[in-house]
């Protein structure tokens, strides 16, 4: 199975050995970030840093003239990622060898929502969820297309992998994240993740709902979890709380809007690219999931993109809802983290990718190449020999 290798261009920029480095793991592609969210990572091998603080959610290359005048648009940069940061690294990577794909984070930006705190996911409580861009808003979803097809597209890149392109709710790491007290489970991350910004409140109308009822229907669903009360079985705890019918039009309004998304996210960035450029979604296949990997429908997501990045640490049971709505070319990638201290087993990488590919993924993606230590890049490299 082909292999691709996560790289963020500060593992590259400014480390003269790293393109040789990842293209000797003996992985064909990068997948190397153009737009990301805030975050500290590991460099354990380059020359100048250890430590790269990203502040802000940003593109890594200048924005485009698209932007002049808009009041929500990216923003460049600081110091961690300068200039263009992505163009450097993709030049340095594609002279090692390695097919260059884009990352682009889209639905995730804390900046976002602190300077248009407007935007952002609204709960049944009141509280705002910066980090959660609400992708019903109309200014928000062009924004988000926008950037798409413009992150996506960097010269000489040959595909891209979309992230966080669908909902996003309370399940975040958050700076020093403290919300892990009560065990909410799927039914009440779903509850907790329910938008009522005023566009969502309009929707949940269109589907027969009147969102003050609704507001205060999830508040009474969720005091007994907040007491630890009851098991979770996923959805059909969320039908038992809130009644199936009502439960029903909430997930009709929020697939719908995280499908027409998808679909104009995706036609803009063909637009925009060459043929044969290569789109996938990171994906996961229960549709009213949210987060980095948006819960999708499998065959509608299949009939859109070219594939999905599917993840697969912690198994490979994700895989089959899309494996039985794949066609021919259909991309079905396994990511799977090879950073022992972030919960990767890069030492059954190769046991891994066999169940994987059982279980009908037809690539691999690893995580991550720049954060892993020797040790797990050793077992990468043995494990990626042995294909």
């Amino acid at each position: 199975m082909k292999a691709s290798a996560f790289v963020y261009p500060w593992d590259v920029n400014g480390d003269p050995g790293a393109s040789a480095r990842i293209a000797g793991l003996g992985v064909e592609q990068v997948t190397l970030a153009a737009a990301y969210h805030s975050t500290r990572a590991l460099t354990p091998r380059h020359p100048r840093h250890r430590i790269v603080t990203a502040e802000y959610a940003a593109v890594l290359y200048p924005p485009g003239d698209r932007w002049a005048g808009r009041g929500l648009r990216p923003h460049p940069a600081g110091r961690w990622a300068p200039g263009d940061a992505y163009g450097e690294a993709a030049e340095a990577l594609a002279a090692a060898g390695l097919e260059v794909h884009t990352w682009v984070v889209l639905a995730h930006n804390s900046r976002l929502g602190a300077e248009h705190p407007d935007t952002s996911v609204v709960n049944a409580y009141g509280d705002r969820y910066p980090w959660a861009p609400c992708i019903a808003q109309p200014a928000t979803r062009a924004y988000l297309v926008d950037l798409a097809a413009e992150a996506a597209v960097r010269p000489g890149a040959h595909g891209t992998e979309l992230e966080s392109l669908g909902w996003y709710g309370l399940q975040h790491l958050h700076a020093h994240d403290k919300t892990a007290g009560v065990g909410l489970g799927d039914a009440g991350q779903y509850l907790m993740s329910l938008c009522f910004c005023p566009s969502c409140r309009a929707g949940y109308g269109t589907r027969g709902l009147d969102a003050d009822a609704l507001a205060a229907a999830v508040r009474e669903a969720l005091e007994p979890l907040w007491r630890g009360a009851g098991g979770d079985e996923g959805w059909p705890t969320v039908e038992k709380l809130l009644g199936e019918d009502t439960a029903a039009a909430t997930r009709a309004w929020r697939d719908t809007t995280a499908r027409t998304l998808q679909e104009e996210a995706v036609a803009a960035v063909r637009a925009a690219a060459p043929d044969g450029f290569q789109v996938l979604l990171h994906a996961d296949p229960v549709s009213y999931h949210c987060g980095a990997n948006a819960g999708v429908d499998p065959a509608h997501v299949l009939s859109v993109a070219d594939g999905v990045v599917v993840p697969c640490t912690g198994g490979t049971a994700l895989l089959a809802p899309f494996a039985g709505q794949a066609r021919e070319g259909t991309v079905l990638a396994a990511n799977l983290t090879v950073v022992s201290g972030m919960g990767g087993s890069p030492g059954t990488l190769t046991a891994d990718a066999a169940r994987a590919r059982a279980d009908g993924a037809t690539e691999l993606r690893l995580y991550h190449a720049g954060l892993a230590s020797d040790e797990d890049l050793a077992s990468v490299r043995e494990a990626l020999a042995a294909r």
